[in-house]
């Protein structure tokens, strides 16, 4: 677990496996709060303390956090070494340490007691609890608010987003033993039994929720959204093949530029001259005939703008990235020939990227396309070609699980409409203290974009979210402002709370 040497009367202990180091000195006291405790088996020889962690518990993740309970494995051996080991019974002693991270120099306390010693000889085993602190400095940075054990912030980032909390439950009950069968799924074959059932349940599901035609192929691959600016245009198009573009913010102009490596990539439209903040009518989009496919981005997650209606785009292919609203309402998948999306916004952990294709579109890519960018190959090998990203597969399953149990996405659009209509009436109704510039038909349901009079003001306005446990809220550095990202698994609660922050945030600036 560790390795110790004596430099000027101070143990330093170099953890294996944490770039981290600790210089342990045997006195002094801290301004402390505890972490989870942990139990240890020990051994000691003459030469050397021999840790062997039989349980290790870890509540937080942030890297000060993991380091200082990493750092717990070694309190046991400088217990020992510390204090004289008495025979059989247990000891008087309570050694307390004061230990200085390299880190960031902040003074860790550890106090450490023998419960049980029933050794007869040296080097026998006996067990130590071990309880290590930090001082409340070290907590994470992340956010100013002050949380009682097992409360959650309101995060409003725009993705990695916030997932159901029930969800986050159940995959930490079933983290150490999935259902019975002895490991994580973590763990697992991807080709064994046990997760085959996870990921033949996850697309059952989806199909359920989506009402996914028999005629569509479901594909649970890798490398975000954005992989598939690459992919569907080596599926989809010949080299001298165009396509077209709907551009209506950053993610369509990014599929739009990649695709030009590719094919015949056409702006059929752009909303850059107007910020992005409006959707073009069908006159406005000037199609190519014969175009193998028109690709639009059904929710712009950076400038809060979304598609209502989709496009009429005639005998062409109509493909969407819906990365930041998918399974957030019902949509029409006939109407597509492809659905893609990362998962990391409003079903699931990032790692996993979800395409759905017409079957009669596979077979067609160019010679060129790397094996893991064919999509008939994915498709004959269930998205099992090389490991999956199992964990996150497995989280997006129980996802679907839980939208089904409230409803389906007919209910979720509703909670969906609920929560926006909230928050964009507390905007419209606070006399241009806060701004939307989005046109109002093109609002989105996920993302809201608004600003304050100046960029200090939205600082200051974000901290005093921070401070309450909203976090997240600054907006994508492209364009600043305020955002705020009320994805499905976003309570109604934290969008109220957030609305009477922004209340008593005007009231005492506009005094």
């Amino acid at each position: 677990m560790g390795s110790a040497r004596t430099e000027r009367g101070i143990e330093r202990y170099s953890l294996v496996g944490r770039d981290a180091q600790f210089a342990i000195s045997p006195s002094g006291a801290g301004n402390c709060w505890p972490l989870p405790t942990a139990l240890y088996v020990i051994r000691r020889s003459e030469k050397a303390v021999k840790i062997v962690v039989a349980q290790h518990l870890l509540s937080r993740s942030t890297d000060e956090m993991a380091a200082a309970t990493a750092l717990s494995s070694v309190h046991g051996a400088v217990a020992l070494i510390a204090g004289p080991v008495g025979g059989v019974g247990t000891s008087k002693s309570s050694p307390s340490l004061v230990l200085k991270s390299s880190i960031s120099g902040t003074r860790l306390k550890s106090s450490c007691c023998k419960t049980h010693a029933s050794v007869s000889k040296e080097q026998q085993p006996f067990v130590t609890r071990c309880t290590a602190t930090v001082p409340s400095s070290t907590a994470s940075k992340s956010s100013d608010a002050q949380l009682e054990d097992g409360e959650r912030v309101y995060n409003f980032a725009a993705g990695p987003a916030t997932l159901p909390a029930d969800v986050v439950r159940q995959a930490q009950a079933e983290l150490f033993n999935w259902r019975g069968s002895g490991m994580s799924v973590m763990e697992m074959s991807h080709r064994g039994k046990e997760f085959l059932s996870i990921i033949q349940k996850a697309e059952a599901d989806l199909r359920t929720l989506l009402q996914i035609p028999d005629n569509y192929e479901v594909l649970f691959l890798q490398g975000g959204a954005s992989s598939q600016f690459s992919a569907i245009p080596l599926n989809l198009c010949t080299q001298e093949d165009t396509a077209d573009f709907i551009v209506t913010g950053s993610w369509g102009d990014k599929a739009y530029k990649e695709a030009q490596k590719y094919c015949k990539a056409n702006l059929a439209f752009t909303g850059k001259p107007g910020k992005y903040t409006t959707l073009p009518t069908q006159r406005e989009i000037q199609l190519t005939p014969g175009a193998k496919y028109v690709h639009i981005c059904a929710n712009e997650t950076i400038h809060g703008v979304e598609f209502k209606e989709y496009p009429d785009v005639g005998d062409s292919i109509l493909v969407a990235d819906v990365s930041s609203n998918f399974c957030s309402k019902p949509v029409d998948v006939s109407k597509f020939g492809i659905i893609y999306g990362g998962v990391q916004k409003n079903i699931g952990p990032a790692g996993v990227t979800i395409v759905i294709i017409r079957n009669d579109l596979l077979g067609h890519a160019q010679a060129q396309t790397p094996t893991m960018f064919d999509y008939k190959i994915q498709a004959e090998n269930k998205s099992l070609y090389n490991t999956p990203p199992c964990f996150p597969i497995y989280v997006c399953g129980l996802v679907f699980e839980d939208l089904l149990a409230k409803g389906g996405l007919e209910a979720a659009e509703r909670r969906n409409i609920e929560k926006a209509q909230i928050l964009y009436d507390a905007i419209d109704g606070s006399n241009g203290f806060y701004k939307c510039p989005v046109e109002k038909s093109v609002r989105s349901l996920m993302n809201v974009p608004f600003t304050m009079q100046s960029p200090e003001l939205e600082a200051e306005f974000i901290k005093a979210a921070a401070a309450q446990g909203m976090l997240q809220l600054k907006g994508h550095r492209s364009v600043g402002g305020v955002r705020a990202s009320i994805y499905n698994a976003m309570p109604k609660a934290g969008v109220e709370k957030l609305v009477d922050l922004m209340k008593s945030f005007q009231a005492k600036h506009s005094s």
